[in-house]
C-alpha cells in the first residue's frame, strides 16, 4: 500500500493536512494523486522496472544499486527520477546502524600477528586477503526470540567482497570461527601466502586457529588492539548484513536461523550488487577477474 492509499483510507477519521504532515508528504501531491483515480493511467516501465527491482531485492537497494539494475535492464533512468518513483509509493531502503567503534576482549599475555594490511596494495585477485569478524558487540551477533544470542563467524574475500566461509552456533566455543574457516580453506583452496586478517580476539589466537593457518601455509594478520577501522571491510559488511538479514527482527533459534543465513549469503554472493565492484556482485566479478586473466595471461 502506498503512502497516498493509506490516506485515503485514513481520512474520514483524520485530517487529511494532518494525516500528510506525520507521513512528510505534500498535501498537494496527495490531491494530484487522487484526481489521477479516476483516469486509466499506464505506468511507464522504466517506473514498473524499478517497483520491481525494488521487491525483488527486498527493500535492500537504495537509488544507487536500482540504478544499475534498470539501467541494465535497458532503462537510461537517474538517481533522481527513481527518487521520486520511491517516494511517491511510499517505498524506503533499509539502512544500516551507525558504525560504532567497538572494542575486543584479548588475552594481553598472548602475543599478536603484526598486521600485515597496512601500506599494501589492495589486492587485485581473489584468495589474497581474507578478512574476518565476530566480536560480542551490538552489531555482530544474532538476536533470537525470547531472548539470547545467535553467534555468526563470516570470512570475507577481500577482493571480490564474496563470503567465502560462514559458521552460526547458538554459543561463542572456540572453534566457531577456525570451523568457518575450514571450509573456506577446503571448498576455494586458496594457494599458499594467504593473508588471514582479523581482530585480536581469543578465537583467533586459539592455538587450533593457528594450526590450522600453518597447516595451508597462510599468513595471520591482525588489527591494532582496539583499533577497529584497522579491519574496516569487515566492520562495514556487518553493519549492511546485519540490516539486510533481520529487518529489525529475530530468529526462533538455530534450526530456523540457519536456511535464511544460507539464503541470504547465497543471494548477497550470487546477486546482490557492489559499488566497490562496479554495482557487481561478487560471485559476477570473480568470473569476469578469471575471464580476463585467461585472455590477457600474465
Amino acid at each position: 500500500m502506498s503512502v497516498y492509499q493509506h490516506i485515503a483510507r485514513q481520512r474520514a477519521q483524520v485530517p487529511v493536512r494532518q494525516l500528510c504532515q506525520v507521513l512528510r508528504v505534500a498535501p498537494s501531491g496527495f490531491y494530484a494523486w487522487h484526481r489521477q483515480q479516476g483516469r486509466p493511467v499506464t505506468e511507464p516501465a522504466w517506473q514498473v522496472a524499478v517497483r520491481e527491482a525494488f521487491a525483488d531485492h527486498s527493500q535492500r537497494y537504495g537509488t544507487r544499486r536500482l540504478r544499475a539494475e534498470v539501467q541494465a535492464q535497458g532503462h537510461a533512468v537517474g538517481r533522481w527520477r527513481i527518487r521520486r518513483v520511491l517516494k511517491a509509493h511510499g517505498l524506503r531502503a533499509q539502512q544500516p546502524r551507525s558504525f560504532v567503534p567497538r572494542t575486543t576482549n584479548s588475552d594481553p599475555a598472548v602475543r599478536a600477528a603484526p598486521n600485515r594490511l597496512p601500506g599494501q596494495p589492495a589486492p587485485t585477485a581473489p584468495n589474497r586477503v581474507w578478512v574476518g569478524r565476530t566480536r560480542q558487540g551490538d552489531i555482530t551477533y544474532l538476536p533470537r526470540q525470547g531472548g539470547g544470542w545467535l553467534y555468526l563467524a563470516v570470512w570475507l574475500d577481500r577482493c571480490s567482497r564474496k563470503i567465502v566461509g560462514w559458521n552460526v552456533r547458538d554459543t561463542m566455543p572456540e572453534d566457531l570461527v577456525s570451523e568457518a574457516l575450514r571450509r573456506a580453506l577446503v571448498v576455494r583452496r586458496p594457494p599458499a601466502g594467504l593473508v588471514v586478517h582479523s581482530d585480536q580476539g581469543s578465537q583467533y589466537t586459539a592455538t587450533r586457529f593457528k594450526q590450522l593457518l600453518a597447516r595451508y601455509g597462510a599468513q595471520q594478520s591482525m588489527s591494532r588492539r582496539g583499533n577497529c577501522y584497522d579491519n574496516a571491510h569487515a566492520e562495514f559488511f556487518w553493519s549492511r548484513f546485519k540490516a539486510e538479514l533481520l529487518d529489525g527482527g529475530s530468529f526462533p533459534g538455530l534450526a530456523e536461523a540457519k536456511p535464511e543465513i544460507s539464503h541470504h549469503i547465497a543471494y548477497y554472493n550470487a546477486e546482490r550488487r557492489h559499488s566497490a565492484l562496479g554495482y557487481r556482485s561478487p560471485n559476477h566479478f570473480e568470473t569476469q577477474l578469471q575471464t580476463t586473466s585467461q585472455l590477457c595471461p600474465a
